[in-house]
């Protein structure tokens, strides 16, 4: 399988802009392994301001902590690319921004930096809506770095997509 090209990353984007229109709801992102991808492909459709507040490139750690109020305890029990720091950096990204929703990715993009129960291409894609648990999903690529990227942000566009959806249904 191909990593997702960017006029994917672009329509997905759009389609969550959509939903988030017509939930009058506005987005924040917090992206780790991703470096701004998910930020960038929202930003790609004129008129984004309207829904999409901004985000925290948040690499580090220290980031993470500083940035979206991960807990470095969290982080120390359970490492950075975890479903419990995903949760937490979506929760951090809609608390900090003051917006209904929040989507974070964290991750092993490569070709370094992987370990037997974390390798190269382990991602961690979550969003949080506000007044529902954080919802994160695990998902194991096997790209190359930059396609490893661009497929975890595709999975976060979709992962927040689909939960905003589910929220005007059930709204």
């Amino acid at each position: 399988m191909s990593p997702p090209p960017e006029a994917d990353l672009t329509r997905a984007a759009a389609a969550l802009g959509v939903a988030l229109r017509a939930q009058q709801w506005r987005l924040a992102t917090a992206e780790s392994s991703t470096g701004g991808l998910i930020g960038h492909a929202i930003t790609a459709t004129p008129g984004a301001s309207d829904y999409y507040a901004g985000g925290v490139i948040c690499y580090s750690n220290r980031a993470k902590e500083v940035g979206l109020g991960v807990p470095h305890e969290l982080i120390d029990a359970h490492g950075a690319v975890s479903e419990e720091v995903a949760a937490a950096m979506a929760t951090g990204a809609a608390i900090q921004f003051e917006v209904e929703v929040g989507v974070s990715v964290t991750g092993i993009a490569g070709p370094d930096g992987g370990s037997e129960g974390k390798p190269v291409g382990t991602h961690y894609v979550g969003v949080a809506v506000r007044g529902h648990p954080a919802r994160v999903e695990h998902h194991l690529l096997a790209h190359d770095r930059d396609g490893n990227r661009a497929a975890a942000a595709l999975a976060a566009l979709s992962l927040a997509l689909g939960e905003v959806a589910t929220a005007s249904i059930a709204g």
